[in-house]
């Protein structure tokens, strides 16, 4: 179940990042007297394990009209308790932003169809903040997140990942320029593409991708930075099998160091659109996120 090797946009300026870094530090300031939550660390398995879950599903999975990427939707009247703050234009970005303000290490969070709002995507930047980071979580959808009952097909064709990673660049441009030196890319589901895409570029130093779609063999082929692959055992988009297969691809290049796991018990979502009221699933979800933490902390130096 597990797999690793050891191996000219317009951008912000710098008033801009200095009333970020002002409006984050009150909102920290508020928040100082509650109390952090902590981290599971996810136990280590064997590489082996993740060949015979992959055939495993492999062999019970099939394709539906149905997609676990709009699968429990996020109740968006649920947060509120918020670390971070919005702001309107953060390289033409409307952005969720939390975190270490002085930190020169930035990770750029990319949500699932459903945006830059849902509580549960905020909750995570505000614990990788926790962790060190200058995070960053902008509506890559503009204001166009997935809604209840939207033609699926239509919408993605709208909204594609690999143009969002194109059209992205001044995001970064606007972190190095305001002496963020080292950045990543956490994605889940559509951000999962979106990362993968900015790791095929020299934007990035690293990406965690969790519960992934679209993702390919052929994107493996391309990417340029270390990369963690987060799947779950019931994930009918991108199934144990295919992770299986990406982990397969990237053993057969030299110098990309690589990391997979699947979880059990899970299905898509697990890591960013769980049930709350669920002890196994809030478990879960604090495992991936210690995965991600950790391998940040590793190659985000």
């Amino acid at each position: 179940m597990e797999a690793t090797q050891q191996s000219t946009p317009t951008t912000a300026s710098c008033k801009t990042f200095i009333q970020i870094k002002r409006a984050v530090q009150r909102r920290q300031h508020e928040r100082k007297h509650q109390a952090l939550a902590g981290r599971a660390m996810a136990p280590a398995l064997l590489y082996p394990c993740l060949v015979f879950l992959a055939l495993l599903a492999g062999s019970t999975t099939t394709a539906t009209s149905h997609s676990q990427c709009i699968d429990n939707p996020p109740d968006l009247t649920a947060g509120g308790d918020e670390a971070g703050v919005v702001v309107n234009d953060l390289a033409g970005f409307k952005t969720y932003v939390t975190g270490a303000t002085h930190s020169d290490r930035a990770v750029v969070l990319a949500s699932d169809f459903y945006g830059f709002e849902a509580p549960l995507l905020r909750k995570i930047a505000d614990k990788v903040g926790e962790a060190g980071y200058y995070v960053v979580v902008p509506d890559f959808f503009n204001g166009q997140p997935y809604t209840e009952g939207a033609n699926r097909t239509e919408w993605i064709q709208a909204h594609s990942p690999v143009k969002a990673a194109q059209d992205a660049k001044p995001i970064f441009e606007a972190l190095r320029k305001n002496r963020k030196s080292v950045v990543g890319v956490g994605g889940y589901c559509w951000g999962g593409k979106f990362a993968v895409e900015v790791a095929k570029t020299s934007e990035v130093e690293a990406i965690v991708i969790s519960h992934p779609s679209a993702v390919t063999t052929d994107d493996m082929t391309e990417i340029q930075h270390p990369i963690e692959i987060l799947g779950a055992q019931n994930d009918t988009i991108t199934p144990p099998k295919l992770v299986y297969q990406l982990v397969q691809t990237l053993r057969q290049r030299s110098g990309i160091p690589y990391y997979a796991k699947i979880f059990p018990g899970v299905a898509h979502g697990f890591a960013c659109r769980y049930n709350a009221t669920n002890p196994f699933a809030v478990k879960t979800a604090e495992q991936a996120l210690a995965l991600m933490l950790d391998w940040f902390h590793k190659h985000l130096k």
